[in-house]
């Protein structure tokens, strides 16, 4: 079995990889950290009676491989003596996703606490950097926004097949990204019944999803990204408007995704005619609830052939494949394993 901890289990992230975790047929979780000596089940009702207590940061022991979920620039300081020991780090955090330092740290308004380690990390897109990320010791795991831009728009990016510097992107959140610290916009009387628009311009994912797709369009990309929470917990759903450079149809566009992720058993791209004499269309594109607690992303797309538009509609779990459970996915290529151990199950229905 392999040992696994998890530093920083008192907040969303970090309980999500717990709960998978604890059933991960390869894996044994050491332990489980919080500053708070609060016990478990006071912030995840889910572990009660499981014998699952937190430990104290001073209290852990050496593992194979650290889940981190913790603020910004902690994991940098912390990570530091476990991979001395000789462990894998796996960061739910911001630490390392950026190969820009100036970038960077402007970003996030602080100074890199050791920008090696940024260099040495791989961003945890599995489906773009698969070889990597079996071979090195520090995974950069995406946004939650990121993942679902990234993997809705790197086909046609890939194929330029779209205006790079003309890109809209508009991404809906259910409330978990936001973490558990209370906040008066996301209490349970302002956000039911309303949308929130935030960090409209310039949020910190956009530099994710540039920094990507520019490696697969082998020059500078620019994304519009604007960011709303909606009244639901979990789930990501973006959507993408590009400007084919020449001519485009909805069959050739859905082949073309389905050849791109055609070895991908976590994207499924949604291939459903629309329907004829109808005065709504629905199945043909994605819905948040079908992939609710999982690690898919189902994408689906169409053309708008008098404007000459291609809209691409990506739905993941914030803590699911926008998260925890694709960290899981990346820890699985590391250790040598089938990527989808512990993690080959569907969502429920009706969420």
């Amino acid at each position: 079995m392999i040992k696994v901890g998890i530093y920083g289990a008192s907040g969303y992230m970090g309980s999500e990889a717990l709960r998978i975790l604890l059933t991960h047929p390869e894996v044994s979780v050491e332990w489980a950290t919080s500053r708070s000596e609060t016990p478990i089940e006071h912030y995840h009702k889910n572990f009660y009676d499981r014998g699952i207590k937190f430990i104290k940061p001073s209290e852990v022991t050496p593992c194979a491989a650290v889940f981190f979920a913790l603020p910004t620039g902690f994991t940098t300081e912390i990570c530091q003596d476990f991979l001395k020991q000789g462990s894998k780090i796996i960061d739910y955090g911001a630490d390392f996703r950026l190969k820009n330092r100036d970038e960077w740290e402007r970003v996030y308004k602080m100074k890199h606490p050791n920008w090696k380690l940024a260099e040495e990390a791989v961003y945890g897109i599995v489906e773009l950097h698969r070889p990597e990320i079996k071979k090195v010791n520090i995974i950069a795991n995406p946004g939650c926004f990121s993942s679902s831009a990234i993997l809705a728009l790197a086909p046609l990016i890939k194929e330029n097949l779209i205006d790079v510097d003309k890109i809209i992107v508009d991404g809906l959140s259910g409330t978990v990204g936001a973490g558990n610290e209370p906040d008066v916009a996301l209490h349970h009387p302002e956000i039911t019944n309303n949308i929130l628009p935030y960090n409209v311009v310039d949020h910190r994912h956009t530099y994710e999803m540039e920094q990507e797709l520019g490696l697969l369009a082998g020059k500078k990309v620019t994304i519009n990204f604007t960011s709303y929470y909606v009244p639901i917990s979990r789930g990501i759903l973006t959507t993408s408007h590009s400007f084919p450079t020449g001519t485009a149809k909805r069959k050739e566009i859905l082949e073309l995704y389905k050849e791109f992720y055609k070895d991908e058993f976590f994207v499924k791209i949604i291939d459903i005619p629309k329907q004829e004499n109808v005065s709504w269309n629905y199945l043909p594109y994605p819905w948040v609830a079908a992939v609710s607690a999982t690690n898919f992303c189902h994408i689906g797309l169409d053309v708008d052939e008098k404007r000459n538009r291609i809209v691409v509609f990506s739905t993941l779990d914030s803590i699911g494949k926008g998260g925890a459970l694709v960290g899981i996915q990346n820890f699985n290529l590391m250790f040598g394993l089938d990527e989808r151990t512990g993690l080959d199950f569907y969502g429920i229905h009706p969420y």
